[in-house]
């Protein structure tokens, strides 16, 4: 019988699993100085491609690769953790959530059981969108992917097996296509560019070209310092000026993957593997998975009660139950089920089977009981169904995908569909409740609305952000439709005008512009202004708290918002009609979330239903 030869342990690729897990979890608790250390994901890839298709290779070419052993590994290292996690996860979901959001936990435990998260969050929602602020199991996305195989044809002779491998043109130029795929659809806003494996494998396998001696190694070791010290630069550098209005992934992910594989590659017997063979960056390395594992649920739970905000002190505590929870999980779950002696094959796979199958069991109990709503005193009930006060047509009025066409979504249910619209409302998501409302207001006159939405893209001419190129043609084809639509007279225009990002770009003076313009046209121009948002979102905060939750005073919102309303008296002289939310949405100098008992938020920043009536209730149409 054959015998593989084991691979010679490596502490500085452990220190470089620390050096993938860290940032994350520093992006995670929103410390500053890591907005990009979500790139240590992509860290993480490349070395499962290394380690894999390393240990694949080593058993095929001793005669002793078996599938049945490869998912005998894979189950010993990461079942026994993931499901006891889950487990965790469903529990406490269970005792905290609130019905709309409970009702989400069963369905992601049985993703991430079948590790189908991936697939489950790109139906569902975007890495950095509101709803995975109540998802404890959005990291496990990163479990949905699979290992690259490799087959030597003559495994007696590895040279000339990775040369015919490179000389397959199908085979060489997957990664590059892969990476293409990842490019081409950075702009897709639907997520698919982040959850889906076919845009990410690129990385795996730049790990498993490594491991399969396909790149030449450097022979000068000055070479290999500076590739390495450039490596870590890459590393540095990416997790602190990436963000999330980086494009990602695609060609933001070559800097990391280049600099993980150069680590991997050349850092033995340099600087940089001596630093990354350290006793603290191997013990974290050490550990990494299951602190990746724990980190974000116990972050999602702590956040979820308003009140407790992720200070400093809060980050360095949920930080140190991490680690304290993940050497807890290595010690006492993970160790013991690696043991051959204490689970042999037949049993690790029994029991793997079998906890698989209660865990999926107990998820399908909780989706049946659905948002189980009975754990709630009805008044808390009322204030968190204004989660779901939300225009019937938001899912299909946001053109948040690259393929959506603008012009896909005309109100008026009140009229015939032959009667053209004599109004448009143009703006980001942050108007889809207001185009409902307003839609009421012209159907009781027997007139119809249009809507043009589209998500995180304001409505003026000449905002062309790099994250989403699809906003720039959203916006000037809609500006053609309103100039050859003459039956539109009146256009509403809104957006979240306070987020940095507009502020940023100077997006006033765009909006300027395109005032300028509709007034050219000939069109009536009425203008929403800042929507302040909240500190929690208010749904959540009354069904806690109660109607007399206290609200931040108004005066720091208006004086923050100067930047934009500044322009309120040039825009008043070119007949601009201006409605202005925070007027409404005040009292006694402080904000207003609630009126009649419900919510007038539905998150911590968009309006409800109930929230738009209240700022257009003594507002005609125009």
């Amino acid at each position: 019988m054959s015998t593989v030869v084991p691979e010679s342990y490596r502490p500085d690729i452990d220190g470089l699993r620390a050096l993938a897990v860290l940032p994350v979890l520093l992006y995670h608790a929103d410390v500053p100085g890591f907005s990009g250390g979500f790139i240590g994901v992509d860290i993480f890839f490349v070395i499962s491609g290394y380690r894999i298709t390393g240990i694949i290779t080593r058993e095929i070419d001793a005669g002793a690769f078996s599938i049945l052993s490869f998912y005998e590994r894979r189950a010993r290292r990461i079942l026994p953790a993931l499901l006891t996690m889950i487990a965790f996860v469903l529990i406490t979901a269970s005792v905290l959530f609130l019905p709309s959001d409970l009702e989400g936990a069963a369905p992601s435990a049985l993703a991430a059981i079948g590790f189908l998260s991936n697939v489950w969050l790109f139906t569902q929602t975007g890495y950095f969108q509101g709803p995975a602020e109540v998802t404890p199991l959005l990291h496990t996305w990163s479990w949905g992917g699979g290992a690259i195989l490799y087959r030597a044809a003559d495994p007696a002779d590895r040279h000339r097996a990775n040369a015919a491998w490179l000389a397959d043109e199908d085979r060489a130029g997957v990664g590059i296509d892969q990476l293409c795929l990842g490019s081409g659809k950075q702009a897709d806003t639907d997520g698919s560019a982040f959850y889906m494996l076919p845009t990410r494998a690129w990385e795996m396998l730049a790990g498993s070209l490594l491991a399969i001696g396909a790149v030449p190694t450097l022979s000068r070791r000055w070479a290999a310092e500076i590739v390495c010290a450039l490596a870590l630069i890459g590393i540095a550098l990416g997790t602190a000026l990436y963000d999330k209005q980086t494009v990602f992934p695609g060609v933001a992910a070559i800097v990391p993957v280049l600099a993980a594989a150069s680590l991997i590659h050349c850092a033995p017997g340099t600087v940089a593997g001596r630093l990354l063979s350290m006793k603290g960056p191997v013990a974290i390395g050490l550990i990494s998975y299951s602190l990746y594992r724990w980190h974000w649920p116990l972050s999602v739970f702590w956040r979820y009660s308003p009140g407790h905000d992720l200070t400093l002190a809060a980050s360095a505590g949920l930080i140190g139950a991490s680690v304290a929870i993940a050497w807890a999980s290595g010690r006492f779950i993970e160790q013991p089920f690696r043991s051959k002696r204490r689970f042999d094959r037949r049993r690790i796979l029994r029991w793997s089977a079998g906890g698989m199958g209660i865990a999926a069991a107990a998820a399908l109990t909780l989706w049946v009981q659905g948002g189980w709503t009975s754990r709630f005193h009805p008044a808390a009930l009322a204030f968190a169904s204004g989660a779901v006060d939300v225009s019937p047509a938001r899912a299909d009025c946001i053109a948040d995908r690259i393929a959506d066409h603008p012009r896909s979504c005309n109100l008026g249910g009140a009229v015939p569909p032959s009667a053209p619209p004599s109004a448009i409302i143009w703006g980001d998501s942050h108007v889809v409740e207001i185009a409902w409302v307003l839609d009421e207001q012209y159907g009781a006159r027997g007139q119809s609305i249009a809507q043009r939405t589209h998500g995180s893209c304001p409505p003026v001419i000449g905002y062309d952000p790099a994250r989403d190129p699809r906003c720039a043609l959203f916006n000037a084809a809609v500006m053609e439709e309103i100039a050859a639509s003459p039956a539109i007279t009146t256009v509403y225009l809104g957006g979240y005008w306070r987020q940095g990002i507009y502020r940023d770009a100077r997006i006033d003076g765009m909006l300027d512009q395109t005032i300028a313009k509709l007034a050219a046209a000939g069109k009536q121009v009425v203008l929403f202004g800042p929507i302040r948002s909240q500190d929690n979102p208010v749904p959540r905060l009354l069904a806690f708290e109660g109607a007399n939750a206290r609200t931040a005073p108004t005066a720091a919102f208006r004086t923050n918002a100067q930047w934009f309303t500044r322009h309120y008296p040039a825009w008043r002289v070119r007949g601009v009609t201006i409605i202005e939310p925070v007027e409404r949405l005040s009292r006694d100098g402080r904000s207003m979330i609630v009126a009649g008992g419900r919510p007038l938020y539905y998150d911590s920043h968009h309006l409800s239903l109930a929230g738009a009536r209240q700022i257009l209730a003594a507002v005609p149409a125009q």
